[in-house]
């Protein structure tokens, strides 16, 4: 729809007088235009449309020259597109100087356009009347996506292994690239083609938004049975009609060892002192093969870059990884000897890893680290509440180191997000609470101690101890949702279920034991209990005729202290049943007498009635029923009696109204008339007699009922 900008324009009208008249028009209907938008126009166009595709029609599709009050409006107004394109791209749409817009080059949405983004170009039009412009309009054109891309893989086949009698087992493959700009025409699926083969293919997304495929080993594979598998993985994408594009996979099955032992560590540092016994290993190595058998079993031996005088001075066991010292060994010197870890394979692979080795004499004693906590502690672990404030005092540390010199300077540090380390003197230290701490974050964490001499080489200390966070009551318990909405019948015995809600609380202990009861205002009680848990069911039987729909709000609170408490509304709707039958308002009497004045070929109503329902939906709607016709009295002896029959009407819509039709009665012959009155469904039936009286000198005819209109 055209629609003129809140923003001002300045019209420089140089124009003949005979068109001044037309012009005012114009301007009159751009200024009181509708309201604000963004732009003038929205056209939608589909990529890839031949050159000089239609797309719209300026003047009709924005109404513009409705007003004018000229009959050729041909000549009035010109439209150009303003150019301004310095980037030296192609220009894409043209316009007619009658308004016209047609494609001035085939539309790629892929090149114009990024993914997932709106794909439109804005043009500026300038409307023209002899060489003054009178307004720009911005027209959006969108360029919608189109399904012209196929999935592809950036290779046509994937070669990969599998080791025999693995269980488990999956290799990552390649994922497919859709270059539609749609979230789903390049939105990709995949499947693998081949059935009854031990292998699944498992999809997932990376943070990236690209797809992250796996093909899963369900079950062992014996390269003796079978050495080599050819599957092909098809990706098909969202559009209509799909795409697809394939990848051909060949599963290798091998029987080899592929896996290098791995120590724990790159590098062992290792500090001993002259009262290091030989027999004692100063440190054990450990490294571990993926491998199974043979090919996992690890044997450990010096590197042949290690130096021959090195191997003299330590001893290493090939099995346990145990490094001992040698009577060659000297201290005061430091060594690095190279070990490596080699599985039994025929064809061995290994790795290695650098033991540093630093003999330090008695001189020189590594610093002794004591803590003291005064909170509650068993060993190295220790107590501390949540509700601990920032500089609250944990520990006490004292650090001994008996050397003389800078052997027996010592600096120590803690390295913690929630405890922080402040020195108090000489070898004495104090730990306090640096930042708060969240138990329902983290129960427990681990901190470390670290000290070391000023020696040379340095000797180094360190204790690691445990806290364990307790629990306060500081959070809130939260119901799972706001609003909780539940349906129950009418009627039903007491303490009939209506529905559960459910509230939790990180809480432990106390803190996070919750109790439910219910909220009223104060002026009515409501029919409804709740039991511990969150159940909710009725105290009495309910009516829906007297209340239809229960509004009130559930509290649930914990145990703790003080307790933390949160309320949650609850909806309840009382369903109908159809427990009310119909009544008829008018006649509100039983039995009801008229007289009836007919005049042949009259349609004039007898009678009226109207009947109600307090039931609900369809349980109200009511049906009306002619039950029968009898004739009271006679009172002229020229006609014989006569049976008259009733007649039913289609099932009408409540609170209408209704009108009994005889046509043809005797003269003089009194009848009653019983009239029926149904539901829909499950009828309970009113019924009320009518009492009529025809004139003389007119016939009789069956009454009928018909749908009379309704009074609103």
């Amino acid at each position: 729809m055209f629609s003129l900008h809140h923003c001002p324009y300045i019209f420089l009208l140089k124009l003949e007088l005979k068109t001044i008249t037309m012009l005012s028009v114009v301007l009159l209907m751009l200024l009181m235009a509708g309201s604000c938008q963004c732009v003038d126009h929205i056209y939608h166009v589909k990529e890839n449309n031949d050159i000089h595709s239609y797309i719209g029609d300026i003047v009709s599709d924005t109404h513009l020259l409705d007003n004018m009050q000229s009959q050729d409006n041909s000549d009035i107004l010109k439209f150009k597109i303003l150019q301004g394109n310095t980037d030296g791209s192609v220009q894409l749409f043209n316009v007619t100087p009658g308004g016209q817009i047609y494609t001035a080059a085939i539309l790629d949405a892929e090149t114009l356009c990024h993914y997932n983004v709106e794909c439109f170009r804005i043009l500026e039009i300038a409307i023209q009347h002899g060489h003054s412009v009178i307004r720009i309009l911005e027209i959006k054109v969108i360029i919608e996506d189109v399904n012209d891309n196929y999935p592809m893989f950036i290779r046509k086949d994937v070669n990969m292994q599998f080791d025999e009698n693995v269980s488990l087992g999956r290799k990552i493959i390649p994922n497919a690239i859709d270059n539609d700009i749609s979230i789903q025409n390049s939105k990709l699926f995949y499947r693998l083609k081949e059935e009854n083969i031990p292998f699944k293919l498992l999809v997932s997304n990376k943070t990236d938004g690209n797809d992250f495929l796996q093909l899963i080993l369900e079950e062992n594979l014996d390269r003796e049975t079978k050495d080599i598998y050819y599957l092909q993985l098809i990706a098909t994408d969202g559009g209509s009609p799909p795409k697809e594009g394939s990848l051909n996979l060949k599963i290798l099955v091998v029987d080899e060892n592929d896996n290098s032992p791995i120590f724990s560590e790159n590098i062992y540092n290792v500090t001993i002192n002259d009262t290091q016994e030989i027999n004692k290993p100063i440190v054990r190595l450990f490294a571990t093969d993926l491998d199974a058998g043979e090919n996992g079993r690890i044997s450990y031996v010096f590197n042949a870059k290690t130096p021959s005088n090195f191997k003299q001075c330590f001893k290493l066991d090939e099995v346990t990884g145990d490094v001992f010292i040698t009577k060659e060994f000297q201290f005061g010197k430091s060594y690095k000897i190279i070990v490596e870890a080699r599985d039994n394979d025929n064809t061995p692979r290994s790795s290695a890893a650098t033991v540093l080795v630093t003999g330090i004499s008695h001189l020189n004693n590594p610093p002794k680290i004591k803590v003291k906590f005064v909170i509650e502690s068993t060993g190295n672990t220790a107590v501390i509440s949540e509700a601990a404030k920032r500089h609250s005092f944990v520990s006490y540390v004292k650090v001994t180191d008996n050397d003389n010199g800078v052997n027996g300077q010592v600096k120590c540090h803690l390295q913690n997000k929630y405890l922080q380390l402040i020195s108090m003197s000489e070898k004495k230290y104090r730990i306090v609470v640096k930042s708060e701490i969240d138990r329902e974050s983290e129960k427990r964490f681990n901190f470390t101690i670290k000290c070391q001499d000023n020696g040379l080489p340095p000797l180094k200390v360190e204790r690691q101890f445990s806290i364990e966070v307790t629990d306060i009551n500081d959070v809130q318990p939260q119901f799972s949702q706001d609003i909780f909405k539940f349906l129950t019948y009418e009627n039903e015995h007491k303490a009939f279920p209506v529905g559960q809600v459910n509230a939790t609380d990180p809480d432990i202990g106390d803190g996070g034991q919750l109790t439910y009861s219910l909220l009223t205002n104060g002026k009515d009680i409501l029919p409804f209990q709740i039991s511990d848990v969150g159940f909710i069911s009725t105290t009495e039987s309910l009516d829906r005729e007297e209340k239809n729909m229960y509004e009130f709000k559930v509290l649930v609170k914990d145990k703790g202290t003080p307790s933390l408490e949160n309320t949650a509304n609850v909806v309840v709707e009382v369903m109908d049943l159809n427990d009310n039958a119909p009544y008829f308002s008018f006649p509100n009497v039983n039995p009801f007498s008229l007289n009836v004045h007919y005049h042949p070929h009259s349609d004039h109503d007898i009678i009226v009635v109207r009947a109600s329902d307090r039931d609900s939906q369809h349980n109200a709607f009511l049906t009306y029923e002619i039950l029968r016709v009898h004739r009271l009295k006679q009172t002229d002896s020229n006609y014989n009696s006569v049976d008259m029959y009733h007649k039913v009407t289609p099932t009408l819509n409540i609170q209408s109204k209704y009108t009994f039709d005889p046509t043809c009665v005797p003269p003089g012959v009194q009848y009653t008339i019983e009239k029926n009155l149904k539901k829909s469904q499950q009828p309970m039936v009113d019924r009320e007699d009518i009492h009529y009286r025809t004139m003389p000198g007119e016939r009789w005819d069956n009454p009928t009922l018909r749908h009379h209109q309704q009074v609103r």
